[in-house]
């Protein structure tokens, strides 16, 4: 009778190879255990402290934001500045909770999102407030037609500056954080965190000046200033702003799915995002001036196609990161990195969302619970990333770190899959037929239906969800050879030697000192 513990020290599967060609070629050599950790090409010298880079980035925007709180709140007065802050921070949860949710599939890391809407906020908001201001006075000293110079100022000064302003934060996100920005839903997300931050400062500034023309005039109520601007710009138009950087975003969107060898395509897609913006936004400013009905007529014929159409485009992009998944995973579940069950699971959000409650439901008490829906959530979102990755790379999309991006979204998917991988196996099952869900109830990961993890724990038979190789072939037409299953009993995390029927492997979470091999929260 075999020792159980040498059952549980089997090497990982192999990784499945892209193109037809030896895995060695395409990978190198695997690095060791303890040495897997990806770090990408830097270039410079002093931005090789990341605490330098944090710090200076953190003071630029804090200098910014107070510079332009002084400035709005010097054109506003202090109680018009309150009154402005109060209403203009209405939409902001909104517009934030419907750009998280478009970004659930493969969630960004916040930081990125934080700086877009600082950046938004305090830089560009400074940058548009100066140069706007300037460019009129000259063009008003120039014509001596101040009437003029202000819808000049409106129509071509803003638009241009407002959105190239604006576009530096997603170009910035591009090119110091490319890893995170893979496609046209980080495009349009940064984008929108963005435009948000700067439509913030921009409505305080023109609430906060029709409040203080109320106060000279007298006037309240609904026929008041303050309400028909509120009413224009917070009820019919609050999607104005990330509306016109959004195009921008999806330039930078369809750049970073490009192949690397169209550098013409790369350059060209975000110019073009931008020129659109601006042309966009210059319309909508220069709407007033086409007559009593533009406004209206803009809006109606212009506005709110061009938003439904984006909006279209977004859900569409959305969906197609789920088809991507459905397509790229089948390939790592065929070499035994992932049971059958899973790409299929991690295609469907109703089967994300009820993996996560299983991990939580299944485990003794509520921190464990939290944490184990934690290790599901970064599970998928590390997945993500690899069917991105390798979706990418078969467009020749990807650098040549891509091996080593590889190995370590597998090792990451590795560390957690004691976890994840019962939890979104039985989540495939449940969302395969509505009345299942009916009779879902807690179930411990080795419970006797079967759901443990793997063969020869001793846990209770298994039905054909344990962590072995997979017993059949990724679907034809991936455009890769498909892998054949690996002969060896089923693969367990590094240093694993005994079955774990409850909570994540050994070195990660519930009071384990550090993870192992420079474990990192998902980006």
């Amino acid at each position: 009778m075999s020792d159980p513990s040498v059952q549980h020290h089997q090497a990982r599967p192999a990784v499945p190879v892209l193109h037809e060609q030896r895995l060695d070629e395409v990978l190198g050599a695997a690095p060791e255990p303890g040495r897997e950790r990806y770090r990408p090409h830097r270039v410079g010298m002093v931005w090789r402290s990341k605490a330098f880079r944090v710090g200076a980035v953190a003071v630029a925007l804090l200098l910014c934001g107070l510079i332009i709180l002084a400035l709005v709140r010097e054109q506003t007065g202090t109680e018009g500045f309150l009154v402005g802050l109060g209403l203009a921070v209405l939409p902001v949860p909104l517009l934030m909770a419907a750009f998280r949710w478009l970004d659930r599939v493969e969630p960004g890391p916040w930081r990125n999102l934080l700086f877009s809407f600082a950046w938004g906020a305090c830089a560009a908001a400074l940058v548009a407030i100066i140069a706007n201001s300037f460019a009129t006075r000259w063009i008003a000293t120039a014509t001596a037609d101040p009437a003029s110079a202000d819808t000049l100022g409106a129509t071509v000064i803003a638009p241009v500056v407002e959105e190239s302003a604006k576009a530096a934060a997603v170009l910035l996100i591009f090119l110091f954080r490319r890893r995170e920005f893979s496609g046209v839903v980080d495009g349009i997300v940064v984008a929108g965190f963005t435009a948000t931050g700067f439509a913030f400062t921009e409505n305080i500034l023109y609430l906060g000046n029709a409040f203080g023309e109320d106060q000279q005039l007298g006037s309240s109520g609904l026929a008041s200033v303050t309400a028909g601007t509120f009413f224009v710009r917070i009820v019919m138009s609050p999607f104005a702003h990330p509306l016109f950087t959004v195009l921008t975003g999806l330039g930078f969107g369809f750049a970073a799915v490009s192949a690397r060898d169209h550098r013409v395509r790369r350059i060209a897609l975000p110019l073009l995002g931008l020129a659109l913006a601006m042309g966009l936004h210059a319309l909508w400013n220069g709407s007033s001036s086409l007559g009593p009905y533009g406004f209206y007529a803009v809006y109606g014929i212009v506005m709110v196609p061009a938003f439904g159409l984006v909006t279209w485009l977004a859900i569409w992009s959305r969906q197609r990161e789920l088809r991507t998944l459905a397509a790229e995973l089948p390939a790592y579940a065929a070499a035994g990195w992932l049971t059958p069950a899973e790409p299929s699971a991690l295609s469907s959000m109703r089967a994300r969302g009820v993996a996560r409650d299983l991990a939580r439901h299944w485990q003794q008490d509520r921190i464990r619970g939290r944490a184990a829906a934690r290790a599901v959530a970064e599970y998928e979102s590390f997945a993500t990333s690899l069917a991105g990755l390798r979706r990418r790379a078969r467009h020749g999309a990807v650098g040549p770190d891509f091996g080593a991006r590889e190995r370590e979204l597998l090792h990451h998917l590795w560390q957690r899959r004691e976890i994840a991988a019962p939890a979104l196996t039985h989540a495939a099952r449940l969302t395969s037929r509505p009345e299942a869900h009916r009779n879902l109830a807690p179930t411990p990961y080795a419970s006797s239906h079967g759901y443990g993890s793997g063969a020869g724990n001793g846990h209770g038979p298994r039905h054909g969800y344990g962590y072995g190789p997979a017993p059949w072939s990724p679907p034809p037409g991936h455009g890769h050879p498909q892998p054949q299953p690996q002969p060896q009993p089923q693969p367990q995390p590094y240093g694993q030697q005994h079955a774990q029927p409850y909570g994540p492997p050994p070195g990660y979470g519930y009071g384990a000192p550090h993870p192992p091999h420079g474990h990192r929260r998902p980006h």
